[in-house]
């Protein structure tokens, strides 16, 4: 192909793909590994997380947050500024799409307990650095789907979030986690 492409642009061969937009790009004879490994490392020391003790899961799965926790207010710079840096995380983690998602509704007015949540998500990012995507290379595709919501799980309004993740042999090529526009009955 990239002969093809040189008879017709003017181009130089540059090698493989390492690194591009933030994305660690490793490959391998049998598949491709994507990653932002020095991104949420960066994400972990701008936010003086980077020796904190780590958690197994991004989110406290019997905590349910909301607009008014009772707690007082916290920096709302600083907030927008970490949960944003959790969005662009997710471009490569979609273990993290949900939590960074339930988040990033309280980005207008958060409290010391969102503050609190979007931390636990840095602890669960410190412990588990080295994931990413994985693409190997198979011959027999199959693309699969998954789905799931959390019935009304939004304590302000009673809006579910539903979200899928579609997987092209035994990597992930999209996901999505949103909270619904209307109440589900």
């Amino acid at each position: 192909m990239g002969i093809y492409m040189k008879k017709e642009f003017e181009m130089s061969d540059s090698g493989l793909l390492h690194y591009f937009l933030g994305l660690e790009v490793k490959q391998a004879e049998d598949g491709i590994f994507v990653s932002q490994r020095k991104y949420a490392t960066d994400l972990l020391k701008r936010f003086n997380m980077l020796n904190c003790k780590v958690k197994t899961t991004p989110m406290n799965v019997n905590e349910k947050l909301q607009l008014e926790d009772g707690t007082e207010p916290a920096d709302a710079r600083y907030v927008r500024s970490l949960v944003g840096g959790l969005i662009y995380l997710t471009h490569t983690r979609p273990d993290i799409d949900f939590s960074v998602g339930v988040l990033s509704r309280f980005m207008h007015s958060p409290s010391k307990h969102n503050l609190g949540a979007a931390k636990r998500v840095l602890r669960y990012i410190a412990g588990t650095l080295e994931f990413g995507l994985w693409y190997s290379h198979v011959s027999n595709f199959k693309l699969i789907g998954f789905t799931d919501s959390d019935w009304a799980g939004c304590l302000d309004d009673r809006k579910s979030t539903s979200g899928y993740t579609l997987c092209l042999g035994l990597g992930a090529i999209s996901w999505s986690s949103k909270k619904q526009a209307t109440t589900a009955l």
